[in-house]
């Protein structure tokens, strides 16, 4: 396949950070520096091409991970800017998983965020290469060297200043590149160069030591910069920008590299920066996959001749073209219509359209190969997180692993026109978003559907109207608990039933055992000799799960336990896979009630920035919503409280901290982990959900 781009002039990039960093702004003044736009948008005026959705404009804020394409010093970017706010943290992970490297963006001003901690784990977790650029250097109370401190400390990582910023807030004017020893201004309309200056006299020792400081560290994690500084010779910029790209892609250091998007100041270096110091596809290791046919694990080579293997990360429902599916191609090439399998749900697919998005926009290809980020038409039964292969050697790549829901409420159409109109609703938006479940409540007859909290319900409620023309009602909302228990017991479950004709048979003695929080579940088969066939024992492990998925003491879905199945017994003739699946059923939920059951609820970590005179009230209010604080600092005259508070106690806390605050404080939250809820609590919600 002749290639437009050679593998090495790729660079797969995600724009991640916390919500209001700039994410947005910097990825709209990549696209207007790389001649892909010709007019700069403005996320606050709603012109930014990659906030396209309605919601997205009304509200400001990224809500979707949005991809594009563009060229800079003969390289192909490929851009995914993601969303910021921790309702939609799935949509960063499964952009992470996909791509090779990554632009942090920071606030200089709030330095390392909440979300920017979640985000910075998230990249961690799949070992992507990352630049920082601490933006807004122009707004007062920016502090450069405080964010640097902040990646230190709180990320742990090695922050390696290729950049000093030329002034700081009303008078921040340029970069001082420690790489080329060069000082650059940034002045008059967006199109102008960026003009050479001297560095400032009183600047010259703080620039020679940090250049010194950058090598130091090089010397740390790059053997040839050590050997030169060992050897005492000279270190040209060259060998400099080669060690920090060799540093980069192991993951070993971060550059950081600084400026203001919105005043158009730094942008060009960052895309410099991008094409210098972040991984090409070519520099990726072989993906690893297990072979479908031997179960043995095998690798693909990110080269265009190896067998075509690839990722869905992304389902969208395009209005105009319909069902979209994004995907990653790690190996191999594929055309438009060429057969596939989908590995993971063991079906042939056909690829119809191939099409480079740019936002909500498309491009038409013919064929592509490893490395490229495409979305394709006609993929009826592939879902995020399946993989895709040339049906003669399948493989399985490893899926996208996304949080649980935490936040749930239930929805009902509004008239019966609705009604089936919501149904194609729910599912097309769950086919697209993995946090996104819905299940349906018997016994109160009510559809409830389950996300990451608030804004994400209320942004996909909002979709329903819009996009899919429902009307629905929806009532408060509901927190996701969990059951669990305390101790381990012995359990039979017995299903006998005597007819005229064929009865039912089905035994099975299980042992229940807690497992440590966030363990799942786990069947075990310690079955001797044949005291009960195969497949009835497969039965009673679907019984089991049946039962912990409608709980047993309020229910809530039952988790974090191990089930031994060791004993039992079969009848020749009245023994079915139904009766075996009953007795299994049966024996969960006698176990789960003589085992010392437990809530779980759902625990938010909260950061609170607000001015100092207001920390006792706020603390006041934080124990009386059970909240735990792990620490209180302060920067620039405000404190920063971190707790972690229970997800039940979190709903409507921004109209109460404005209110204890004189609206001058800020929060946010993001899951934390699922903690045992005290027994009195406990006893009232079990009640509700028994009234209910």
């Amino acid at each position: 396949m002749s290639r437009s781009f050679p593998l090495e002039h790729i660079r797969n990039i995600a724009i991640i950070a916390h919500i209001d960093a700039g994410k947005t702004t910097v990825t709209e003044r990549i696209l207007y520096y790389t001649g892909r736009t010709y007019k700069i948008g403005e996320v606050d005026e709603g012109t930014a091409v990659m906030d396209w959705m309605d919601e997205e404009k009304r509200r400001g804020i990224t809500i979707t991970a949005a991809a594009t394409t563009c060229y800079w010093q003969d390289h192909r970017i490929d851009i995914i800017d993601t969303p910021g706010h921790v309702d939609f943290t799935a949509e960063v992970e499964r952009s992470l998983r996909v791509l090779d490297g990554g632009v942090v963006v920071f606030d200089a001003v709030a330095g390392v965020e909440a979300q920017s901690e979640t985000v910075w784990r998230q990249a961690d977790r799949y070992n992507v290469s990352r630049i920082c650029f601490i933006n807004k250097m122009d707004r007062i109370g920016a502090n450069f060297d405080r964010t640097v401190s902040m990646i230190e400390e709180r990320l742990r990582a090695k922050p390696l200043l290729v950049q000093l910023p030329l002034g700081s807030e009303a008078s921040f004017e340029g970069i001082i590149d420690l790489v080329e020893n060069k000082a650059w201004r940034f002045v008059g309309a967006p199109d102008s160069p960026p003009v050479e200056v001297a560095i400032p006299e009183d600047e010259k020792a703080k620039c020679a030591q940090a250049r010194q400081t950058l090598i130091e560290k090089l010397a740390e994690s790059d053997d040839q910069i050590l050997a030169l500084y060992l050897e005492g010779s000279t270190i040209t910029p060259e060998d400099l920008k080669g060690a920090l790209r060799r540093v980069t892609l192991a993951v070993k250091g971060v550059p950081v590299l600084c400026g203001s998007a919105q005043r158009n100041k730094g942008v060009r270096p960052l895309l410099n920066a991008i094409i210098g110091y972040l991984p090409s596809p070519a520099d990726m290791p072989p993906v690893r996959a297990i072979d479908t046919r031997v179960g043995g694990e095998v690798t693909r080579p990110p080269k265009d001749d190896a067998p075509f293997s690839a990722l869905a990360f992304k389902v969208v429902s395009d209005p105009f073209v319909g069902r979209l599916v994004y995907f990653r191609v790690y190996s191999g090439t594929v055309k438009v219509g060429a057969q596939v399998l989908n590995s993971t749900r063991g079906k042939r697919e056909r690829i119809g359209r191939l099409l480079r998005m740019h936002a909500n926009h498309r491009e038409e290809a013919e064929k592509v190969g490893a490395g490229a980020i495409v979305a394709t038409l006609g993929l009826k039964d592939t879902f995020t997180g399946d993989t895709l292969c040339h049906y003669s050697q399948p493989v399985l790549l490893e899926p996208i692993r996304f949080p649980e829901p935490v936040l749930a409420v239930a929805v009902e159409p509004k008239t019966r026109a609705d009604q089936d109109k919501l149904g194609k609703a729910l599912q097309r938006l769950t086919e697209e978003d993995p946090t996104f479940r819905v299940t349906y409540d018997q016994e109160a007859g009510q559809t409830i559907i389950s996300g990451m909290g608030e804004l994400h319900l209320e942004f996909l409620v909002s979709r329903m109207v819009s996009e899919f023309g429902v009307e629905a009602k929806v009532s408060k909302p509901r927190v996701a608990y969990k059951e669990t228990i305390t101790v381990p017991v012995e359990v039979e479950g017995k299903f006998i039933r005597q007819s005229g004709g064929r009865g039912q048979y089905g035994h099975v003695l299980i042992r229940i055992e807690p497992m440590e929080r966030g363990g799942g579940f786990q069947f075990v088969d310690r079955i001797k000799g044949a005291a009960i066939p195969k497949q009835y024992i497969l039965a009673a492990e679907v019984g089991v799960k049946e039962a912990m998925e409608t709980g047993v003491v309020a229910g809530y879905p039952v988790v974090d336990i191990k089930a031994t199945l060791y004993d039992g017994s079969y009848h020749e003739v009245d023994s079915s896979d139904i009766a075996f699946k009953m007795a299994g059923s049966m024996a969960l939920k006698d176990g789960v009630v003589k085992a010392k059951p437990v809530l779980l609820e759902p625990i938010m970590k909260m950061e609170i920035v607000a001015p100092e005179p207001f920390l006792g009230d706020i603390m006041g209010d934080l124990n009386s919503r059970r909240g735990h604080v792990e620490s209180i600092g302060a920067h620039d005259g405000m404190s920063v409280i971190r707790a972690l508070v229970p997800l039940a106690e979190t709903f409507g806390y921004a109209t109460n901290l404005r209110s204890l605050t004189q609206g001058r404080a800020a929060y946010s939250l993001e899951f934390h982990s699922y903690e045992e809820m005290p027994a009195e609590l406990a006893d009232q919600v079990s009640g509700k959900a028994a009234v209910r």
